[in-house]
């Protein structure tokens, strides 16, 4: 392995480990947000609120740091964007209403925009027949959820509840330093490839309906990925009556193993087609969302002589084995769909993966509110599986029409191209 691979692999772990620290920040409140439901006796409404509040600042400021990536060093926003972070996680004991916990959750939710930055640094590193490896491996760092699932209950088990705020405050200070010192800046080709373009050359891509129509695929693999982080610990006290640690152990293997998986789907991206792992992936989730969908129902079938009683009802192993499936499915998809860019709009990485990262990103912020409203409105906790449904559906009807529409073009260029070679 020569220094500049050494350097690239260095990059890529480096800018993983800091994504994995911001989201564990981003997504906090998937815990912490347990206990202020019940402190402060919030409606399922109110609660989908709370969730989305830092994932709200995330998605919105995607958009324009993704335009600062491209003309200013990643290094160095990376750095002063996990800084930022610090003075709101001290501040955080200090707050006692629902609207201090609604304000402070949009300062925090700044995190979320490190994965715009991350994913514009490590693109630099890697050629394109390992891009979506290297993103996928990045992507990965999605499971510092996981931390947050395991870092919050030890905290307060510990040191107790006032804590949390300082334990993560002190963390993100330690990564920013850690990042700082040994992450390698991207070398001068790129930089200066970089600031040749203007801020037109960047926002020219956004006028193409594709890029959009990523954004709405992002929307479910990311953002009803993040929206069940938030929304899964909640669900498994309310619907089975399960004590918050083992809500959180099952949550942390939907977290792990959707996130990890990541990287795997990365690599199938890059041997068997983004666009065809993307399909697969959505086919997969509509099957398990059509059982997740069915709350516990009870039949009576009037026969000849009596009547018979039918009762169906997902139980808490069926529906963490469907969760699971879902979480596979979407780690391989959330590859896809970045490797997918890459392929279409190389050199902008920073502005058209800033917009379909914000996309993404607004489900997981409009989602738990949509989830919260479901179920207060229908009256079932499976209402939110429902939701899911529909989202899918509207992305599979747009994909398939897009997949028609792009065979068609290929087929008129065939016989375009043959018409030529006949008349020569």
């Amino acid at each position: 392995m020569d220094n500049q691979q050494r350097r690239a692999y260095l990059a890529l772990t480096l800018a993983t480990l800091a994504f994995a620290a911001c989201f564990s920040v981003w997504t906090l409140y998937s815990i912490i947000g347990i206990e202020l439901k019940e402190r402060l006796a919030l409606s399922a409404t109110e609660f989908g609120f709370l969730l989305a509040a830092p994932i709200f600042t995330g998605a919105i400021f995607r958009v324009p740091v993704g335009f600062l990536a491209e003309k200013f060093s990643c290094r160095n926003l990376f750095f002063w964007q996990m800084l930022l972070a610090v003075p709101p996680l001290f501040y955080l004991p200090q707050i006692e209403t629902y609207s201090g916990y609604i304000w402070i959750g949009f300062v925090l939710g700044l995190t979320g925009v490190s994965f715009t930055i991350g994913i514009r640094y490590v693109t630099d590193w890697f050629e394109t027949k390992r891009q979506g490896f290297a993103l996928g491996v990045f992507g990965a760092g999605n499971a510092g959820a996981a931390i947050t699932l395991v870092l919050v209950p030890f905290i307060v088990d510990t040191f107790g509840w006032q804590q949390i705020g300082y334990a993560y405050g002190i963390g993100m200070i330690f990564m920013a330093i850690l990042f700082r010192l040994f992450a390698p800046e991207v070398n001068r080709y790129y930089r200066k490839q970089r600031d040749s373009h203007d801020l037109a050359f960047h926002l020219a891509p956004l006028k193409d309906l594709q890029v959009w129509r990523f954004g709405l695929y992002y929307y479910f693999v990311f953002g009803s990925f993040l929206a069940l982080i938030l929304w899964l610990p909640h669900y498994y006290v309310s619907a089975y009556g399960l004590s918050l640690t083992q809500s959180m152990a099952l949550t942390l293997l939907f977290v792990t193993s959707s996130s990890m998986i990541r990287a795997v789907g990365g690599w199938f991206a890059d041997t068997y087609g983004a666009k065809a792992v993307n399909w697969t992936a959505f086919w997969i989730c509509m099957v398990c969302l059509f059982f997740l969908s069915y709350p516990p129902t009870t039949m009576i079938i009037h026969g000849v002589e009596k009547n018979v009683e039918v009762s169906f009802e997902v139980n808490v192993w069926l529906f963490t084995l469907l969760i699971f499936v879902i979480g596979i499915a979407q780690g391989f998809g959330r590859a896809s769909v970045y490797k997918t860019i890459y392929d279409h709009y190389p050199h902008h990485m920073g502005s058209v993966g800033g917009i379909v990262a914000a996309i993404g990103a607004l489900g997981g912020c409009t989602l738990p509110i949509l989830f919260g409203f479901a179920v207060d409105i229908i009256g079932v906790y499976s209402a939110c599986f429902m939701l899911l449904y529909g989202v899918l559906a509207a992305c599979m009807v747009v994909m398939y029409l897009a997949l028609r529409a792009e065979r068609q073009q290929k087929l008129l260029r065939d016989a375009i191209a043959n018409n030529f070679l006949e008349q020569d």
